[in-house]
């Protein structure tokens, strides 16, 4: 069974960073593009950064400059690097494949940038 879970969200300041991680345990890490994905109370889920399998990126406008995502294909493990982080990045967090499969949507993690 495919499980993703999703670390690493908190407060923090306007202007601060922080590192999100999502462990993939199952086979689709290896064999598909992977993506952050956000949810901002009462909007829907938006595509945040997308890495492809041979670690080709690319990013929504609105963070594009100060979010990197990133994959380890040893630990199974993508990641969101996030710098000069603003109060409208405040979400839930997730990661999926790309498209993501409704079967593979996790808790999320809640990052709350707010001074």
């Amino acid at each position: 069974q495919v499980q993703l879970v999703e670390s690493g969200g908190d407060l923090v300041q306007p202007g601060g960073s922080l590192r999100l991680s999502c462990a993939v345990s199952g086979s689709i890490f290896s064999f598909n593009t992977m993506a952050w994905y956000r949810q901002a109370p009462g909007k829907q889920r938006e595509l945040v950064a997308v890495i492809t399998r041979d670690s080709t990126t690319n990013y929504a406008d609105s963070v594009k400059g100060r979010f990197t995502i990133s994959r380890d294909n040893v630990k199974n493990t993508v990641y969101l690097q996030m710098n000069s982080l603003k109060p409208e990045d405040t979400a839930v967090y997730y990661c999926n494949k790309l498209p993501p499969g409704n079967r593979y949507w996790g808790q999320g993690t809640q990052v709350t940038v707010s001074s």
